[in-house]
């Protein structure tokens, strides 16, 4: 859901967020998505997106190739992607282990589970850091990658911080405090 937010701002489009929640508000998520998944983007002509992933794909179409946070094409396009992957990953490793530990009974939860997911989300968090350096994480402006590892990071901060011990990942420290100059990450800090 940050993800989009952030990429509407860094491209530019106005828009109106309605919070709904999947767990208390059930039917007014499935108003929009009968999957009963955020985000949903509803254009202007009343046609309603789902998926981050088809969301982003679509707003960069909208803004063509030299604004795009994901290049068009080639080498750059894989890269980018695949940092995508990773970031993506381990924010679903660690949503998958928010609901494990918040939502499900004490005696249902599955250990092993709580003991496999962190491990992956660190896992991605740390080819993330690997990519990082003294700028952005592909090229000389923000992309998709960008915007996906500070929201897993920050997402990691928020569900699990015991995990995110001050410098754990300092390049994505870094890049975090680079990207909240910019408006776009400001203005959706969670």
């Amino acid at each position: 859901m940050r993800r989009v937010g952030v990429t509407l701002l860094l491209l530019d489009f106005p828009y109106e967020q309605k919070a709904i929640s999947t767990i208390n508000d059930r039917a007014g998520v499935q108003a929009f998505n009968p999957l009963g998944r955020v985000p949903a983007l509803v254009l202007d002509d009343g046609e309603i997106l789902i998926d981050s992933t088809a969301i982003l794909d679509y707003l960069d179409q909208l803004v063509g190739p030299e604004r795009a946070l994901v290049p068009a094409k080639g080498e750059a396009r894989r890269h980018v992607l695949k940092l995508v992957a990773f970031g993506m990953g381990s924010a679903e490793k660690l949503l998958a282990c928010f609901i494990e530990r918040k939502l499900r009974p004490a005696d249902t939860r599955h250990q092993a589970l709580l003991d496999h997911f962190p491990e992956q989300a660190v896992a991605g968090l740390t080819v993330l850091e690997q990519a990082a350096g003294e700028g952005w994480l592909y090229g000389e402006h923000v992309s998709q990658a960008d915007v996906t590892a500070i929201a897993a990071l920050d997402f990691l901060h928020l569900s699990w911080p015991e995990l995110l011990p001050v410098g754990r990942f300092p390049k994505l420290e870094a890049l975090r405090d680079r990207a909240y100059a910019l408006p776009a990450f400001a203005e959706t800090k969670p």
